[in-house]
């Protein structure tokens, strides 16, 4: 009796067509996509494109959205890998109808797309609501450090800028012999010869330049001379807003009197801005900075998060400042704002962060909304209070902290927000931002936070069936 085998004739036609709901089971994640891209408004994706009907004929959006969405799922981002993936995976077979977007379709797709593509988070966040998975009992908000794109190495000083422009100026002749006549064209200015300079800067006029940029969020320059010249505008900018801004708090000063009408102590201390820039700015992402980890200090984004009690994102957002300092309040009201758009109309009732949050103005702030807010005003390694921290607010928050619903509320903080960064970071492998740019990065941000949202509902499903 010979051997029995099940058949493997790979030149057998299909006698009838193939359906491709019968390539996935009915629980695959493939499936909870489509089925959330149909309940997304994708109105934005289409309004970009011609409704004349001419020209070269566009991949559908909403095919498109359901692959980057799928492929994100699975911690796959770069084109290429898309690209591969639409002939390599059934589940990327099935969203994209066996068409194969090439990767430069894709990239530009995530590209001319990007607030679209930033503004799913909150539609992902709506499906959430609906299925009962947003609830706004306990919010903890935390921040983490993302690798940029550009390495530290490519951080330069104004110095350094004004030379490599000038190199780059030397290869066009007609433009030298108009700037420089008979000089060599290698030349520093002046202003450059000199090692003067002063750091530091003046933190509110810093904070409200960075705002202004961060409202702006110009893309990056593709050609690196252009980088280069962006660069060394920033640095020119910032020194004008430093001097602008001491100008005017020495004429402040020169009145004699506060604004309350108080006469001031002594005088201020004799400051000079410096005659050049000073810092550095990377020249090939120049919206990053290099903040400093636990694992000393990486050119990257702070990336921030507000996580309920079911590890549901419920707002994100990045900065480029080391310290979580002074985003309490912000990140308070983006997920309030972010709630509210998803159709709850309950408030966070407690707000839980680290100590690093500790923002005293902004806590009364949220206090005043009607959410309670708990932050150690000490950290972990600090084994006494800090010179001066030992009464008033501090102490109150102290004595909240010890009693046993505030520990017991406190306790749950690390185990809601850090498991959604080890997840993103480590099994999914995104902890390097594939785009340059504060608005590309912040588009990317919420677009991985929003995938990371889906994991969960797809997982509250499939615990739903079994039951």
């Amino acid at each position: 009796m010979p051997q029995n085998f099940i058949g493997c004739d790979r030149e057998q036609e299909l006698l009838l067509p193939p359906n491709l709901r019968e390539w996935l089971p009915s629980e695959h994640l493939a499936w909870l996509v489509l089925d959330a891209v149909e309940e997304m408004d994708l109105s934005a994706f289409y309004a970009s494109y011609r409704h004349d009907g001419h020209g070269r004929a566009a991949h559908e959006p909403a095919m498109m959205v359901a692959l980057l969405l799928y492929a994100y799922c699975k911690g796959q981002r770069s084109s290429r890998v898309i690209e591969r993936e639409c002939t390599d995976d059934v589940a990327c077979r099935v969203i994209a109808a066996n068409q194969r977007p090439d990767h430069t379709t894709i990239a530009r797709f995530r590209q001319r797309h990007e607030d679209s593509l930033a503004r799913l988070f909150g539609e992902v966040l709506a499906i959430c609501a609906q299925a009962g998975l947003v609830s706004v009992g306990v919010i903890a908000i935390d921040g983490t450090k993302v690798h940029a794109n550009a390495c530290h190495h490519a951080n330069r000083d104004y110095e350094q800028l004004a030379r490599e422009i000038l190199e780059e100026a030397k290869s066009v002749d007609a433009l030298e012999d108009e700037q420089f006549g008979e000089a060599r064209g290698d030349e520093l200015p002046p202003q450059l010869r000199t090692a003067q300079g002063r750091r530091g800067w003046l933190r509110e006029a810093k904070r409200r330049l960075d705002d202004k940029r961060a409202a702006e969020a110009k893309p990056i320059p593709r050609s690196r001379p252009a980088r280069v010249s962006e660069s060394k505008r920033r640095l020119e900018e910032e020194l004008f807003v430093e001097c602008q801004a001491n100008a005017t708090y020495e004429a402040y000063r020169a009145r004699g009197v506060m604004k309350n009408g108080r006469r001031f102590g002594r005088p201020p201390d004799p400051y000079q801005p410096p005659h050049t820039p000073t810092g550095k700015v990377n020249v090939t992402d120049p919206d990053s900075r290099n903040l400093k980890t636990t694992r000393g200090y990486m050119q990257s984004y702070n990336v921030q998060a507000a996580v309920n009690e079911r590890q549901i994102v419920v707002a994100a957002e990045i900065n480029i400042d080391s310290p979580d300092f002074g985003h309490l309040g912000p990140m308070a009201g983006a997920a309030e704002r972010e709630l509210q758009a998803a159709g709850v109309t309950e408030k966070p009732q407690v707000i839980v962060a680290d100590a690093g949050y500790w923002h005293q103005a902004q806590m009364e702030s949220i206090v005043s909304r009607g959410t309670q807010v708990l932050i150690p005003p000490d950290a972990d390694k600090r084994r006494a209070p800090r010179p001066g921290w030992d009464r008033g607010y501090y102490a109150f928050m102290r004595r909240v902290l010890a009693t046993e619903l505030g520990s017991a509320i406190y306790r749950k903080r690390q185990g809601t927000v850090e498991p959604v960064f080890a997840h993103t970071k480590f099994n999914r492998r995104i902890d390097r931002f594939q785009r340059r740019g504060r608005s590309a990065c912040r588009s990317e941000w919420r677009l991985i936070t929003a995938t990371h949202n889906l994991l969960k509902l797809h997982s509250h499903r499939l615990a739903l069936a079994t039951v």
